[in-house]
């Protein structure tokens, strides 16, 4: 069946339209890639077919040493982990948002929006490289991702600037 893979880009961090606020969700940054970072990554990849939800723990190692510059933040609920996103800086001040999403059990329950709104801020607030500031936030989505990503993101203020279809 084919795939068809989406890719959104936001280049002005006044573009940002936020979510419904929720007072106990947070971003929390963890030191490189922990064995949390590792779990929630691929329990929440597990429902998509993302390839980190069968990551070794080699494969694991090899993606922390080649992409020193990624950043894994936890998505919390009142301290609790329910989710996890990942941003790459690279040269020229751009931002990729390589993860994003919640754990199966806390999809659907309005929390997404305001998740991506604090991804996105921060995206917008990494340290750039080769650049004295960020001028492009980027991510890629495809249709086996959960049902709602592609609107979550639009509604955000990102917006498609590419598509493809894998067979």
């Amino acid at each position: 069946m084919a795939r068809t893979i989406t890719y959104l880009e936001m280049t002005d961090p006044g573009e940002l339209q936020p979510g419904r606020p929720v007072p106990t969700l947070e971003l929390r940054r963890e030191t490189g890639l922990t064995t949390l970072a590792r779990t929630l990554q691929a329990r929440v990849g597990a429902a998509h077919g993302w390839r980190s939800s069968t990551r070794t723990d080699q494969q694991w190692d090899e993606l922390a040493r080649t992409h020193p510059h990624r950043q894994y933040w936890l998505i919390t609920l009142a301290d609790e982990p329910i989710g996890i996103t990942a941003l790459e800086p690279h040269p020229g001040g751009e931002v990729e948002i390589r993860t994003f999403g919640l754990l199966p059990e806390h999809t659907g329950r309005g929390l997404g929006g305001h998740a991506l709104t604090l991804t996105l801020r921060q995206a917008w607030a990494t340290t750039p490289i080769q650049s004295p500031t960020v001028h492009r936030v980027w991510l890629h989505t495809n249709s086996d991702d959960h049902p709602s990503a592609l609107h979550n993101y639009r509604s955000r203020g990102l917006r498609i600037h590419h598509t493809e279809t894998e067979d």
